[in-house]
This record gives C-alpha cells, sequence and structure tokens, in this order.
C-alpha cells in the first residue's frame, strides 16, 4: 500500500480564507437592491411655527362646513349624521354652491372644511373622511380647469394651475381631537 504524503492530506482541505470575503460582499450586494418600502402616511403641509397667538377671526357659520367622527367611527356633518359615501358629494355641493342657497358657502373661496375626530377613531376611517374630503376639492378643481382650459387640473402649467387654486382654494381646518369617548 502507497503512503499518502503530507501534500495529499493538504488538497483534500477547502480553503476558507475568502469565504469571509465573499459572504462581505453579498451581504453588501443584498443592501444596495433591496429597497424598503416606507408607509408615507397623510402629506399635509402644516403652517410655520409661531410665538405670537394667532388672529381670531370671527367666521360666517354659513362657510363652515364641520365634519365630526366619533369614537364609533360614525360621522355628524353640520351636526347631522351622515354617511361617508355621500360625504364627498355633499362637500362638492357644499364648497361650489351651484344654486346659491343661503345655507352654504357663499364661495369657494370662502369655503372652510372642518374636520375634529375623536382618539377613539380607527385610523382607516380617518384616512377615509380625509380623501373623502381632498376628492371634492380635486374633482371641484378639475372641472374648473375642464371648464377654463379643457384640461384635467393635473395637466395644466403652473401659472393656470395657480389661477385653479385661487378660484377653489383648499381649506381644511383639523381640531384637536376629543379623548376617547367625549363629544363637544
Amino acid at each position: 500500500m502507497a503512503r499518502k504524503s503530507s501534500r495529499d492530506r493538504l488538497s483534500n482541505e477547502i480553503n476558507a480564507g475568502s469565504m469571509a470575503d465573499i459572504a462581505f460582499l453579498l451581504l453588501i450586494f443584498f443592501l444596495v437592491t433591496t429597497t424598503i418600502d416606507v408607509d408615507k402616511g397623510v402629506l399635509v403641509r402644516l403652517p410655520p411655527w409661531s410665538e405670537d397667538d394667532p388672529e381670531t377671526e370671527k367666521l360666517n357659520k354659513r362657510n363652515v362646513y364641520s365634519v365630526l367622527v366619533n369614537a364609533n367611527n360614525e360621522l355628524l356633518v353640520r351636526g347631522e349624521p351622515a354617511d361617508i359615501k355621500q360625504l364627498r358629494e355633499n362637500a362638492k355641493e357644499f364648497i361650489a354652491n351651484p344654486n346659491n342657497r343661503e345655507d352654504m358657502a357663499e364661495s369657494p373661496q370662502k369655503a372652510i372644511i372642518s374636520l375634529r375626530n375623536d382618539r377613539g377613531t380607527e385610523y382607516g376611517t380617518y384616512l377615509e373622511v380625509y380623501n373623502e374630503l381632498k376628492a371634492a376639492y380635486t374633482e371641484l378643481r378639475n372641472a374648473e380647469s375642464q371648464r377654463r382650459f379643457q384640461k384635467d387640473f393635473a395637466f395644466l402649467s403652473r401659472d393656470n394651475r395657480k389661477q385653479i387654486i385661487q378660484a377653489i382654494p383648499l381649506i381644511l381646518s383639523e381640531a384637536e381631537p376629543t379623548d376617547f369617548g367625549e363629544e363637544k
């Protein structure tokens, strides 16, 4: 029987010196190529911080469209129970006031949507109500831009967009939420 030399024994081993390098390169590759989805939430531009007390302005009740969402996710719109399904159409009618009714906004520039919820309101319900109110403004702006420029609002030039925004400004006021189950 032939003897194995020390050289033959070494050839059976695997050189693991570069394994750490390969693992490190794979780690870097996956970190660089992987995307992480981030929840964006509701994009709202807040007013700048000020140390001064805000000016109090007496509002005409006619121009305020108040939406209250309680802890049971029920809506109260201008003192009346309402359904989320009709919220968009009712808000559009309030803002535009096509029939010049005395109980609706004088003009789109003076219309104010006031949204107030309870701390017990589900986040999904809050988002649904918020989206319906913003959609009302989006539809009104699209209709106005179609009337003036025969294009949807999203496809207008910057100057034309400013004109539409001045005609139908989005004024959505969010009040401080009430404590769980407390309605004022």
